[in-house]
């Protein structure tokens, strides 16, 4: 009997040691969600400390930024850009940039669409022979000033794969969609047959016409050029009197 006894006593303490084991175990839950929840809020924090950064930028600094990045454009082309050479021309830490636009690439695009100017947009003299002749006064009007930038942008387009959608989108499509219009605005007016195969063409060759101009600078010497170019080969072939 007193064996009995003793071994059922040993049982016993046995199975309360085991129940209390259990029960601290639930006890650490709470412990491991509370570093859980520290982990999180830790990250937000950072998240917001980084967006506080971010905003320190005025926009009087930002276009400052841009300035030194289209500068650099124009003097060397894409590949003179650097963010040591941005953040040494306007003062600016190196980290800020990176920061703010995390890659060249996207501070290029970004330069480039702040600045972006459709300079096509809101012609609209009656016709299209009119039309298109003011796009070719102003394309000459612009053609010294913008000549190095858009050079830049042009073989960057070729060689860089990585800003071709970017500069597609900032720089070309905005054109593009301009001339469009023009000719959509002719083809409402009865001008031009809509079924007119050059319809198409007009965009691709007046702006290809802007990209091939210095290179044939001994036959295209004047600002008369572009007016030519519309008056002897676009009008022509849209069956356009002028």
């Amino acid at each position: 009997m007193s064996t009995s006894a003793s071994r059922s006593e040993s049982e016993s303490t046995s199975t309360s040691a085991s129940a209390s084991a259990s029960a601290s175990t639930p006890g650490s839950a709470p412990i491991a969600a509370s570093a859980t929840g520290v982990t999180s809020g830790s990250a937000s924090t950072e998240a917001a400390t980084a967006a506080a950064r971010r905003s320190k930028i005025t926009p009087e600094r930002e276009t400052e930024l841009y300035d030194a990045v289209l500068c650099l454009l124009r003097e060397g082309g894409y590949d003179s850009v650097t963010m040591e050479g941005v953040a040494a021309r306007t003062k600016c830490g190196k980290a800020t940039l990176y920061r703010q636009w995390g890659t060249k690439p996207q501070l290029v695009t970004a330069a480039l669409a702040q600045r972006r100017c459709t300079v096509f947009t809101g012609i609209d003299t009656g016709t299209l022979a009119g039309d298109l002749r003011e796009a070719g006064r102003i394309a000459a009007s612009h053609r010294e000033r913008d000549a190095e930038l858009m050079e830049a942008v042009a073989q960057a387009f070729i060689q860089h794969p990585d800003l071709r959608a970017a500069l597609r989108e900032t720089v070309i499509a905005p054109e593009v969609a301009a001339i469009d219009a023009v000719v959509a605005r002719a083809v409402e007016r009865g001008e031009v047959a809509a079924d007119n195969p050059a319809i198409g063409f007009v965009a691709p060759c007046f702006l290809g016409m802007l990209r091939i101009e210095r290179l044939f600078e001994d036959r295209f010497t004047d600002v008369s050029t572009m007016r030519t170019f519309v008056d002897a080969v676009l009008l022509p072939a849209l069956r356009v009197e002028g």
